[in-house]
């Protein structure tokens, strides 16, 4: 299994400062990176290669792997047109989509508990699993993933008023695909670009993947674990006050092993 990371974008809602710019990734939280804590939280499951997809000021991303010493160093992509959506960072990937084998795809941008983790790459057996936490905010930002029957069949942020469903949270930007699935999904993903709509982002090609129906996908229930995506001046803040916390623990005891 290997996990591909995208951490391509300016994230230019952030609203950095000038002179403090750098990619979402390497974003501290209690001492650590959150690049760092997806390279320790993936060892936690087993998983050692790891590609990550770069774009913007990837030489920092790089510096910090140096500064972490981090062996086996994962593998770097770039996708010099960054500034587009993340369909086009997820097209850079393709090699590595689609070199056999399975595949986790994970938004750099998120500070979450090992538990997360642990529910997506769980079981030894090959699958397709998305993960959904029911306990989200109502409003056009969350990405919603719906359910019906136990199956998923919507990955928007917004959503037709007629939809019908049994389940609705929010999707946490991780997903786990088999080595047919990730092959399926390259090949969307290709379409996207190929047609002129590499300006979207990366969801709408698993949207795409999921309403086919050529694949079958477990849906992994994460409520009530802490997380949280960071886009806004007001995720740092709240990561670092609210999520943080219930986090440092677990990680301490894994700095000590």
């Amino acid at each position: 299994m290997r996990a591909i990371i995208l951490a391509a974008g300016r994230g230019m809602r952030l609203q950095q400062n000038a002179d403090e710019q750098v990619p979402k990734c390497l974003l501290r939280f209690g001492g650590h990176t959150l690049l760092e804590r997806h390279l320790r939280l993936l060892r936690t499951v087993g998983i050692e290669e790891v590609v990550l997809a770069l774009g913007w000021r990837h030489e920092l991303v790089e510096a910090e792997l140096d500064r972490l010493a981090w062996l086996p160093r994962p593998e770097i992509v770039i996708n010099p047109g960054y500034e587009l959506g993340s369909v086009l960072t997820v097209h850079t990937t393709a090699e590595a989509m689609t070199r056999g084998g399975e595949v986790l795809l994970m938004d750099a941008d998120v500070l979450y508990h090992h538990q997360i983790m642990a529910a997506l790459a769980a079981g030894k057996k090959p699958v397709n699993r998305v993960l959904i936490d029911r306990d989200f905010e109502a409003g056009d930002e969350p990405v919603k993933l719906c359910v019906r029957d136990g199956v998923p069949i919507e990955l928007r942020k917004q959503l037709a008023p007629d939809l019908k469903y049994d389940t609705i949270g929010e999707s946490v930007g991780f997903f786990r695909f088999d080595a047919p699935c990730a092959r399926r999904l390259a090949a969307i993903v290709a379409n996207y670009v190929g047609s002129g709509r590499s300006n979207l982002p990366h969801e709408e090609a698993v949207r795409d993947l999921l309403r086919e129906g050529s694949q079958v996908f477990e849906v992994a229930d994460v409520t009530g674990l802490p997380w949280i995506e960071i886009d806004f001046p007001g995720d740092v803040a709240r990561a670092a006050q609210e999520v943080l916390p219930q986090l440092q623990p677990q990680y301490q005891r894994q700095d000590s092993q």
